[in-house]
């Protein structure tokens, strides 16, 4: 078959990455979708399982840090286009390993903006770069970033991020590169690693372990869920306009303490345990270093030029995560275990 396109996502074995193939290779059976991952300990191929014999789906196990896999994967499939979402995007593993942030975020990103300059000589393409709002650095009690946010980043993992989108413009800029950018707020769903907030309060409450909240918990942060962001990326693949950034924020903003307890009550009828039972696993831990105090997005550029807003309440999605994780344990049992074990002991004992 003939594809009008041929779209590399890298990170696409990773949370959002799953997402958004999903989206792409059953909405557009003319293109070709191609995913690139390293298949580190984020990246799991299951989470593909339903759509991996679809015959306009490809899986290409290459390192965005090597210019060889790059190169092999462009010339192979003659990538038209480049949806970019591989990266290390775990604060805490950034404070404990800032390099390894530095080589896959910033390194990467810019080996994979090369390659693509080489292999683009005629007009037509488009490369996205997702990116988060942890760029923006941190907000007071009042106010939104907004796309002219200036960039203030707190942490190792924020900073690579930043680095990576001035290196994304700066290859527009200066070499014309077809680039559009997005940064998100917080995703939540299924299929996300639980060392994040929600999939680790979930896991630990069915298996009756300790809660752990940095400092007060009063830490606040905008929640997306990551189905409408894969509908918000494709909505800015296909008609957002180049050199752009766009922000895609879930316009829903909750203490970490207040989520967590909501999930305490959402789990306590789930799992036919009495009210409050569930709240008394919380245990509070020393805050992480850098601690941003609060993200909130102005997504109304998006709203407003493109017409896409969140569709589903929050409350509603974190019932579907939850329903997914307690439906799906043996997923989760499978991929914490070992090296993510020894992890979990070292960050949150």
């Amino acid at each position: 078959m003939s594809y009008t396109k041929n779209i590399l996502i890298t990170g696409g074995a990773g949370f959002i990455g799953s997402h958004v193939i999903r989206l792409f290779v059953n909405k557009y059976p003319n293109y070709r979708i191609i995913n690139f991952d390293k298949l580190t300990y984020a990246g799991n191929l299951k989470n593909l399982k339903d759509i991996e014999e679809k015959s306009n789906y490809v899986f290409f196990k290459g390192d965005i840090c090597s210019t060889k896999d790059l190169k092999n994967v462009f010339t192979t499939y003659s990538i038209t286009d480049v949806i970019h979402l591989a990266a290390e995007s775990h604060v805490d593993r950034s404070i404990e390993g800032p390099m390894e942030f530095v080589m896959t975020n910033v390194v990467g990103t810019v080996n994979l903006l090369q390659t693509a300059k080489e292999n683009w000589i005629e007009e037509g393409h488009v490369f996205y770069h997702v990116s988060t709002d942890e760029v923006f650095g941190s907000l007071g009690s009042e106010g939104l970033f907004s796309e002219t946010t200036s960039y203030d980043p707190r942490s190792p993992y924020s900073a690579s991020k930043a680095s990576s989108d001035h290196f994304v413009r700066a290859y527009f800029h200066t070499y014309g590169l077809p680039v559009k950018i997005s940064n998100c707020s917080n995703n939540y769903g299924s299929h996300h690693f639980p060392e994040k907030l929600i999939p680790l309060i979930i896991n630990n409450i069915f298996n009756n372990k300790p809660l752990p909240i940095y400092g007060k918990g009063d830490n606040i942060r905008d929640w997306l869920w990551v189905e409408d962001h894969a509908l918000a990326i494709d909505t800015i693949f296909h008609n957002g306009k180049l050199g752009e950034s766009y922000n895609v924020g879930g316009l829903n903003e909750w203490t970490n303490i207040d989520l967590v307890k909501y999930l305490c009550k959402i789990l306590d009828k789930k799992l036919n345990r009495s009210e409050g039972t569930n709240e008394k696993l919380i245990t509070f831990v020393k805050d992480r270093a850098g601690h941003d105090a609060r993200y909130a997005i102005d997504a109304s550029k998006l709203a407003n030029d493109l017409g896409w807003k969140p569709s589903v309440k929050f409350e509603e999605g974190l019932e579907k995560t939850v329903d997914w994780y307690l439906a799906n344990m043996d997923w989760v049992s499978e991929i914490t275990s070992g090296e993510y074990q020894d992890y979990y002991t070292k960050m949150y004992r």
